[in-house]
């Protein structure tokens, strides 16, 4: 009984459980390497959950790796678990691993014959043949149709033919659909098998109907040109014969489709054994690993090539009104992402699905519907959430587990271990990860995820930290791919856990890194990981490099990563000393070749020069801490010498006439920042820069370096009117034919500025000098508001009510009544009076602190006693406050405002009757 079928389709799953049932074999033979034999049985445990595959990789070439993946809704994996529920045997019978591997190593060697010789790039993990040849990823045929692919196509038949024959080597369902009339394979497929409940009475009519349209086109286009199908198919029809003679007639064949008329045909024994002698073979070994659904989407590299996983593991499980079904799992989904969906829109929804199948002559709802229906209905035409929908549903990321009995090699092991023990499981969904590096379990976590990196197994990626920038904190996005399995049994060379695997992996990149910033990088990796047994051979290897090294670049692109290495020593707590000893040498020596490397250079290079300068000044910032804290208290020089260094060199960068206009900007700059340079100095240099004599391109660079980019320039010149005076002055005298030189150059400085910066900007040049100089002379200038030189005092002070009540200085009832007695007309100052407290000594005079009747302000006297500073005192004075005191009374105070009026003094406020 041969069952032909499409890999990963969830009709043709259901189609063999019912001919399996039908037929009750006593063995069920699958398409799949035979030394998987063994590996059956795990399929029955229960920790076993698709999707999952087979990983057959080479024993001595890790790298050398194919994958067999298997779906919940994979006829295959169904054929397993009929043959295990019903105790019938089960076995592969495709060309086995060790051939397949040796067959696809040897292509390779012979199309790539220099990838073997030294300093040739690596080869890349084999991309899968699909079905023209052994599965080398999408198991037993290519999953993109029923019947693998046929590779090229023969010469045989006539040369009239109306369908194209490259068609057929891609995508045989796109022939079968041309000739039935429809342009889309995967619909046709859908209404003519996956939507079909079959024949009643009769399940094995789909699989005759789908051998006879096999039969047809392998009649037109033979095998397509590839000769491994004919070796597979012999291997297949041996395979068959031998479970004949052992089971007698009671055996089925589940197989690609394509395969059916190959194992129809009769042949000899001999003939078959002729196609297999002299096969190159390798010895392998194979495992069950976990797969995804996002790898089964993809075509290339491990993918299975189906566009919906999702939705065919939706068809398979539901077992009735699987649109409705569906529907529920879209308003869940959306739902759980705040938007409003409801049952009405359930509803809604699966009607349309309806009535769109209905006019488009279909027996049920597809895909293409039921995503039509909810962009409409739920989505609202939108395509943002219907992505999230695509995403998270109909491929999914469902992620297959496999048992712990499941062969692994040792690295696997430790790696399950490191996970199980620091509470890290892999995930197929895409996920953040914030560790705090003071916690024990985080810094484990960290430590091995930089590991891993190490090997080469990235299942973490370093991502910026939102909520603190400090170095105690690590952000991590991790993500767990199938081909993660094979990188591991490649590191398995290097160790047998994974702590010992990464310091071998270190110490080999370290020898054979092509540039010193390499292992200044590799360094900062291994105190990362934790590596203190690979440190010493990074060092030996960065201390030879770095003194045969003379490129100033190279240098300075070496030192940050070295610098930043000397941070983890107080977070992770290693010995970073033989690191700062080398730092600090390799910075003297940039410090000595930079200012002549910066001569004579154009463009390009002097902005790739600035950008070495600002990394070689962030590294010295950091230096400079290292090396003061290590330092003895008394030893000044020693704590303030690197930085000393490094101003001396920004100042000779600074006046040097040959050094490019951009990198003397950035240096004036940084002085500046610094605190190194005087605000007036750095405006009597922008202005001989800007002077008339000047070259307006290298004006307009040194502009660039000094206020460019995300430097913060900007606000510079926002807070300092002084220098962007000088800005727009020379900006205003550029003559029209430099104007168009040196635009492209201001344009990208400006353009990188933050929005508000360019308003205020823009506000402040609108201003004028002369609005601006009356500004700073008068200190209220016309112009925006926030920009007066003087202090607003009357609009500071209406915060204070509020302020008091956040900072618990009063109850809120008297901050109320002290803002109303304040806006109540009143200037509220003592007529005449002396009892001022201007922040001093805050002491009374001895004055009489009067409130004439004239006056009249709406004060409250609540031992605030508001001059120049806010008295927040208990004023005893003796007089009598009539009323809010309204002036009628005479206060005479006596005595000292101790601080802010909050001495021993009252207030004795009576109120007249």
């Amino acid at each position: 009984m041969l069952l032909g079928v499409r890999h990963h389709g969830p009709g043709s799953a259901r189609a063999v459980r019912a001919a399996l049932e039908a037929a009750a074999p006593r063995a069920v033979l699958i398409e799949g390497p035979p030394e998987a034999d063994a590996l059956v049985p795990l399929a029955a445990d229960k920790d076993m959950r698709p999707p999952v595959a087979l990983l057959a990789h080479v024993v001595d070439e890790p790298g050398n790796s194919a994958f067999w993946p298997l779906a919940e809704f994979s006829p295959e994996w169904v054929a397993i678990q009929w043959a295990l529920e019903h105790g019938a045997a089960a076995r592969f019978i495709d060309l086995p691993a060790a051939h397949t591997l040796a067959w696809e190593k040897g292509e390779k060697d012979e199309a790539n014959p220099e990838r073997d010789k030294p300093g040739s790039p690596p080869s890349p993990t084999p991309t899968p043949p699909g079905d023209s040849g052994p599965s080398v990823d999408v198991g037993p045929a290519g999953d993109v149709d029923p019947a693998g692919d046929p590779g090229r196509p023969g010469t045989a038949g006539d040369g009239d033919r109306s369908l194209d024959v490259e068609a057929v080597r891609i995508d045989p369902l796109a022939v079968l659909a041309q000739a039935a009339g429809h342009d889309d394979p995967e619909r046709w497929w859908e209404d003519v098998v996956e939507h079909r409940a079959g024949t009643p009475g009769d399940p094995f009519a789909p699989f005759a109907v789908l051998e006879a349209a096999m039969g047809a086109l392998r009649e037109v286009y033979g095998v397509g040109g590839h000769d491994r199908d004919l070796v597979r198919e012999a291997y297949m029809r041996l395979q068959i014969r031998a479970a004949q003679r052992e089971f007698g007639d009671d055996v089925a064949v589940v197989c690609g489709a394509w395969h059916l008329p190959a194992l129809r045909q009769r042949t000899t024994v001999g003939a078959d054994r002729a196609l297999l002698k002299n096969l190159p073979k390798a010895k392998v070994d194979l495992t069950w690993v976990p797969w995804t659904h996002r790898r089964l989407s993809r075509v290339s590299g491990y993918g299975a090539g189906i566009d919906s996983p999702g939705w065919y593991g939706h068809l398979f499980s539901a077992h009735d009104r699987p649109v409705a079904r569906w529907m529920t799992k879209v308003a869940r989904l959306l739902r759980d992402e705040d938007r409003g969906v409801s049952s009405a829109h359930v509803i809604e929804a699966v009607r349309l699905a309806d009535t769109l199948a209905a006019m488009r002559g279909r027996p049920l709802p597809g895909l293409t519907e039921t995503t039509d229906a909810v962009r409409a209905v739920m989505c609202e035409g939108s395509d943002v959430p219907l992505a999230l929908v695509r995403d998270r549903l109909v491929v999914g990321d469902v992620l297959g587990e496999v048992p712990e009995s499941a062969p692994a090699v040792p690295l696997q092991r430790d790696l399950t271990r490191w996970q199980r023990r620091l509470r890290l499981k892999p995930e197929a969904r895409e996920r953040e990860v914030e560790l705090d590096l003071r916690k024990e379990t985080d810094a484990g976590r960290s430590t091995l995820l930089h590991r891993l990196r190490l090997l080469g197994v990235a299942w973490g990626e370093p991502a910026m930290s939102r909520g603190s920038t400090g170095t105690f904190r690590e952000t991590w996005r991790l993500r767990w791919e199938p081909e993660l399995s094979v990188r591991v049994a490649e590191a398995g060379v290097w160790g047998t856990t994974v702590p010992a695997a990464a310091t071998a992996r270190a110490e080999a990149d370290a020898v054979g890194a092509p540039s010193l910033a390499d292992v200044t990088a590799l360094a900062e990796r291994c105190l990362l990981a934790e590596l203190p047994d690979a440190l010493p051979v990074v060092m030996r290897v960065l201390a030879d490099r770095a003194a045969l090294d003379a490129d100033v670049g190279h240098l300075a692109q070496a030192l940050p990563a070295l610098v930043r290495s000397l941070r983890y020593g107080d977070v992770r707590g290693t010995d970073t000393h033989a690191l700062a000893d080398v730092a600090a040498g390799l910075a003297e020596r940039v410090f000595v070749g930079l200012p002549p490397a910066c001569a004579a250079l154009d463009s390009d290079a002097a902005e790739e020069m600035r950008r070495h300068v600002d990394a070689v000044h962030g590294a010295v910032g950091l230096l400079g801490e290292a090396t003061a804290g290590a330092a003895s208290p008394g030893d000044g020089a020693a704590a303030g010498g690197i930085r000393g260094r490094w101003h001396s060199v920004l100042r000779v960068l600074a006046a040097r006439d040959t050094v490019p206009g951009v990198v003397r900007g950035r240096a004036v700059r940084l002085l500046l920042d610094e605190g190194e340079l005087a605000q007036e100095e750095a405006a009597r240099l922008m202005g001989l820069v800007l002077s008339p004599g000047t070259e307006p391109a290298d004006a307009a660079a040194w502009i660039e370096g000094f206020v460019g980019g995300g430097s913060g320039g900007g606000m510079l010149l926002v807070h300092d009117e002084r220098l962007l005076g000088l800005v727009d002055a020379w900006l205003t005298g550029v003559p029209a034919e430099a104007f168009t030189d040196v635009l492209p150059l201001l344009r990208r400085t400006f353009s990188a500025y933050e929005t508000g910066v360019r308003r205020t900007l823009g506000e402040l040049v609108r201003r004028g000098p002369a609005l601006r100089a009356d500004a700073e002379v008068t200190g209220y200038g016309s112009g925006i508001p926030g920009f007066a030189v003087g202090l607003d005092s009357e609009r500071a002070d209406a915060v204070l009510p509020l302020l008091s009540l956040l900072l618990g200085l009063g109850e809120s009832g008297d901050a109320e009544k002290r803002a109303e007695d304040r806006s109540d007309g009143g200037d509220g100052r003592s007529d005449g009076g002396e009892d001022r407290s201007d922040g001093g000594d805050g002491r009374s005079d001895g004055g009489e602190d009067r409130s004439d009747g004239a006056d009249s302000a709406d004060r409250t006297r609540h031992g605030n006693d508001h001059g120049h500073g806010n008295d927040h005192g208990n004023d005893h004075g003796h007089g009598n406050d009539h009323g809010n005191d309204h002036g009628h009374g005479n206060g005479h105070g006596h005595g000292h405002d101790r601080g802010n009026d909050r001495g021993d003094d009252h207030d004795l406020v009576r109120a007249a009757p």
